[in-house]
């Protein structure tokens, strides 16, 4: 049995060599093996698996999903667990703001409790997370909780009032950034700031390759880095 939730990039489990063996033994190529540890060869190799299964576009990304994974799995003689996957489809993510905190001290609060449900640790997380609050929405002031001015406001008019493609919540995730990397247990708002800060988490991980631990963190995004000036990311 392979547990989706194990199968991510940056974790070092059995799950994960579970996985590259079949990829490899697909004809995916991971040069340094099966070790165990999910870095950019296997997320190169998993993405090449997705598309010869027929994902295309960005569900061809490389990051494992239910349906691809049960997939391999079939190929491969294993079954897989997907329960706590917290991926969710963008008509799943609802726009309801609870008005959650403002200010420095709340969101190094939220930040903690993002950084234990999403395995990061606390002492590079909970810098990076305010640093992109404070630049991204004021720590969560309600006047910077959505961006309907930047190339991202299209779309059709959504159940706040905003281009459902606006940039939302405390870190200012754009709505299908926030429904792929979701965190399981966590509210379906990009408004809620905790969940909001779990999904650029599981975001900066895959796109930046941003380790478990998160010791690279601000050095990998210059956004959460406070020494270095602001940018986009």
């Amino acid at each position: 049995m392979v547990t989706l939730t194990n199968v991510q990039f940056g974790k070092t489990n059995q799950d994960v060599r579970t996985v590259q063996k079949a990829l490899i033994a697909r004809g995916r190529k991971i040069p340094d093996g099966a070790t165990g540890t999910f870095g950019p060869q296997t997320k190169a190799a998993y993405r090449s698996e997705q598309l010869a299964q027929g994902f295309k576009g960005t569900d061809a990304d490389g990051i494992p999903g239910c349906t691809s994974l049960t997939t391999l799995g079939r190929h491969a003689g294993f079954a897989v667990d997907c329960a706590g996957s917290g991926r969710l489809t963008l008509g799943q993510v609802t726009y309801r703001d609870p008005d959650d905190d403002v200010g420095e001290a709340a969101m190094r609060r939220y930040a903690g409790t993002a950084c234990r449900l999403t395995g990061m640790d606390p002492k590079f997380g909970v810098r990076a997370l305010v640093t992109i609050t404070r630049r991204e929405s004021a720590y969560n002031h309600p006047k910077f909780r959505v961006n309907d001015r930047d190339s991202n406001a299209h779309g059709p008019i959504a159940p706040d009032g905003h281009r459902q493609n606006c940039s939302r919540g405390a870190t200012q995730c754009i709505p299908t950034t926030f429904a792929r990397y979701h965190q399981a247990g966590t509210a379906t708002t990009p408004y809620d700031v905790v969940a909001d800060m779990c999904a650029t988490v599981n975001y900066v991980r895959h796109r930046y390759q941003v380790n478990q631990s998160g010791s690279n963190f601000a050095a990998r995004v210059q956004q959460a880095d406070p020494d270095r000036p602001p940018h986009g990311y």
